[in-house]
């Protein structure tokens, strides 16, 4: 084993449970802090991309994950007044897809966390749960209550976007959080089935100022009930009116511009069944200091638009456990990490921060462009594949990308993170 023995993880979501689970295979002492009295998921149903998958394969847990996913083919959207299908993405459009044929898959944060949880579990990660997080400097790390523990060879903010220690961070480099007006209703509902397709997230549009969307997200591990994540595009500021307006005005409107989603909106009966999801977008100069990493929404967040939040939280622990076994010095090793998910971040945060005015905007001429020239150029021949590229996370594909050493993609059982036997290579 190279480099630190002794690893903290601030946040139990996906990235720090993955990472966790790496490093600890790693042979390092891992310990997880989370600010809540036990681990638990939070948040919607989302997409497990290619990229996220191929983490999970390496892990070897992709056929646990997948056996309570719903496998997706498909993803599109259409305008409400014409019903004019204006997005239109098939995974079977990529230049290579993944041999198992599931290129994406709808899953219950539930279900990602459970699966990764026990897994950490099992390999002897340890937590440390009620403890919040504020601070992080030179492997030490200061709670909420103000005590300082255990100096750490290294600490890893995997607490997603509201993260202070990433925050502190990126004012120390000079950075800007821009907080998006937009954001989003969801709600955990059954899967309403027929006439929706349980192979395709689905979304409807007025403009960019009124999207619906449903998503099939499997089931969750403590019940055979499919499920799916319903939503609505929502400005933070109109929330105070929607909830003061009541329920049944809403519903009306979300009938006439999608009639089918009324089953939907029938298992929907009081206001707190939706959380408000608030969106920012902030990029991190260099997501590395002194004994400190940051992964995941700290060190990138944005908009959902194109669904990369948690594939590039599981690409970014990929990234860090592979330059940490490559590099015995610390040092290189964060540098080595940093430079590996440079331009793969970049690039997604431009493509999100280009596409999100067209699906969540005032105004009339941006959709129009998307409905009217947008959804035409997408139908031409070279587009489809670049579309679905594109939404599988896969331009300037990490997943093919120089490990740190500049080895080629190794095994799991080359890199010690999985199990042999228990992986398949993409």
């Amino acid at each position: 084993m190279k480099g630190p023995a002794d690893v903290a993880i601030v946040g139990a979501g996906p990235t720090g449970l993955a990472l966790a689970l790496m490093l600890r295979r790693q042979g390092r002492r891992v310990v997880v802090h989370e600010r809540f009295d036990a681990p638990r998921p939070i948040g919607a149903g989302f997409m497990l991309q290619s990229t996220g998958l191929s983490v999970l394969d390496r892990l070897g847990l992709t056929a646990r994950i997948t056996a309570l996913g719903q496998p997706l083919n498909h993803v599109f959207g259409r305008e409400a007044r014409r019903r004019r299908v204006v997005l239109d993405v098939k995974y079977s459009d990529l230049k290579t897809p993944r041999p198992d044929g599931i290129n994406a898959l709808g899953v219950h944060r539930a279900t990602i966390f459970h699966v990764l949880h026990d897994a950490c579990l099992a390999e002897g990660v340890q937590f440390q749960t009620d403890t919040e997080v504020v601070a992080a400097s030179g492997g030490r790390m200061t709670t909420a209550r103000g005590g300082t523990g255990p100096t750490f060879d290294l600490v890893v903010d995997a607490s997603g976007a509201r993260s202070p220690v990433a925050h502190a961070l990126g004012v120390a480099q000079g950075s800007r959080r821009a907080e998006l007006p937009w954001g989003a209703l969801w709600a955990t509902v059954p899967w309403p089935g027929t006439p929706f397709d349980e192979g395709a997230l689905e979304q409807v549009y007025r403009g960019a100022s009124r999207m619906i969307g449903v998503l099939p997200c499997g089931t969750r591990p403590d019940g055979p009930d499919r499920l799916a994540t319903f939503f609505w595009s929502l400005k933070h500021a109109d929330h105070p009116e929607w909830r003061a307006t009541g329920l049944e005005p809403w519903k009306a409107e979300v009938r006439g511009l999608w009639p089918e989603v009324s089953p939907v909106l029938d298992t929907l009966t009081d206001p707190d069944q939706l959380t408000l999801a608030r969106y920012g977008h902030h990029t991190l100069p260099l997501p590395v200091a002194d004994r400190l990493a940051v992964v995941g929404d700290a060190a990138h967040s944005t908009s959902p638009q194109l669904g990369q939040g948690v594939n590039m939280g599981l690409l970014d622990a990929q990234a860090l456990a592979d330059a940490l076994e490559a590099h015995a010095d610390l040092g290189e090793a964060l540098s080595a990490y940093a430079a590996a998910r440079r331009w793969h971040v970049r690039l997604y945060q431009a493509l999100s921060m280009g596409f999100t005015p067209f699906y969540q905007a005032d105004g009339k001429s941006l959709p129009w462009v998307r409905d009217h020239v947008l959804g035409k150029l997408a139908r031409l021949p070279f587009a489809a594949r670049m579309l679905a590229a594109t939404v599988s996370g896969v331009l300037l594909d990490p997943r093919s990308s120089p490990s740190p050493s500049g080895e080629g993609g190794r095994s799991a059982a080359e890199t010690g993170w999985g199990r042999q036997g228990d992986t398949t290579q993409v």
